[in-house]
């Protein structure tokens, strides 16, 4: 069976997976986007924005690591925007313009239906409105035997986490204090759902961490 996988998931070093107040000027929340400092001169992350060669190294295997084998991603809805409740129409079509990065099939998680929406590059963002399981079992169909990547936001996360249904999962944690925001641990016994720490390594703007479920 495919593997679900987390792929740089930048983390502080206080534990907060994004700032507090998410808006659509603070897609990450208040000083969220220095969590992604370790990211945003890669040779990878350049490229998908079309600026040049950027930086290749450990930081940028990393990156590289993340989209290998990927046939399907799924996402929270804060993943996807800012919107709440209801979708008021159908004009928001994600953080990444008319090209996201993700060139697959996408499974947003919504308590609100709503038409798949069909992107450049391949990318086509579906919405789930029956909970994690039903995402998981959709993306995994899509991807036609290859893994899915979970995106998150940190809720996600955590309740994939908790239904021990993550088989692999690297975070980045940053040199960065949120002080406030989404915690991604409270109250999640790692150890004790079965991960265990596969490797490490330290970068100058980050310490990559790999866990796989036993």
């Amino acid at each position: 069976m495919s593997k679900l996988r987390v792929h740089c998931f930048a983390v502080s070093i206080d534990g907060y997976g994004a700032g507090a107040g998410q808006d659509i000027d603070n897609p990450l929340g208040a000083g969220g986007m220095a969590l992604h400092k370790w990211m945003f001169g890669t040779r990878s992350f350049q490229r998908m924005h079309g600026n040049g060669d950027g930086q290749g190294g450990v930081d940028d295997d990393f990156v590289v690591r993340g989209f290998d084998n990927i046939g399907a991603w799924i996402l929270g809805r804060n993943m996807f925007g800012p919107i709440r409740g209801p979708w008021p129409d159908e004009q928001w079509k994600g953080w990444w313009g008319d090209n996201p990065p993700y060139h697959t099939p996408v499974f947003v998680l919504t308590h609100h239906a709503r038409p798949s929406i069909e992107m450049e590059g391949g990318t086509v963002f579906h919405f789930v409105s029956d909970g994690i399981h039903a995402a998981l079992a959709l993306a995994r169909e899509a991807a036609g035997g290859k893994d899915v990547r979970l995106g998150g936001g940190v809720a996600t996360l955590r309740q994939y986490l908790q239904a021990r249904l993550v088989d692999e999962m690297h975070l980045a944690l940053s040199p960065v204090l949120l002080g406030a925001g989404e915690a991604l641990f409270s109250g999640i016994d790692l150890p004790a759902l079965g991960y265990r720490r596969q490797e490490h390594v330290t970068t100058p703007d980050a310490m990559h961490v790999v866990f796989a479920r036993e």
